[in-house]
């Protein structure tokens, strides 16, 4: 069934809001902030990726230690070779290389400052 889905939006907690925007804007994402609003939040744009930053009382657990792997987030492009140029060179922890995966991915994946692991790839 057809429902017509455009995209996923991402919901990521933080413990510190300026830290996470920080990071997320250096490796080219705009930052909307909403910190006055009933739930504060910071909104964080690229291309057609969306992020939501909620306010969080605790440290992220990012989920390969919560639940003993996985991605926090999975980001699909064609440009997977120019982009983790791109983070290389603004000293962005790559934690797997470009590679293609078992399960016919190719994909490589990144850390962010609050410890998740985002893959960005696509089918080949």
């Amino acid at each position: 069934m057809d429902r017509g889905f455009t995209h996923c939006l991402q919901i990521f907690p933080t413990a510190d809001f300026q830290k996470t925007i920080e990071f997320y804007e250096r490796i080219g994402f705009r930052a909307v902030a909403y910190l006055d609003s009933g739930e504060p939040h910071v909104c964080l744009y690229q291309d057609s990726i969306e992020i939501v930053l909620t306010k969080s009382e605790i440290e992220v657990v990012p989920n390969r230690i919560r639940y003993g792997y996985g991605y926090d987030a999975y980001f699909i492009t064609c440009d997977q070779y120019e982009i983790q140029e791109d983070l290389m060179n603004l000293d962005v922890k790559i934690v797997r290389p470009l590679s293609t995966t078992d399960y016919n991915n190719h994909e490589f994946v990144f850390e962010d400052v609050d410890g998740r692991w985002i893959a960005v790839g696509k089918k080949q």
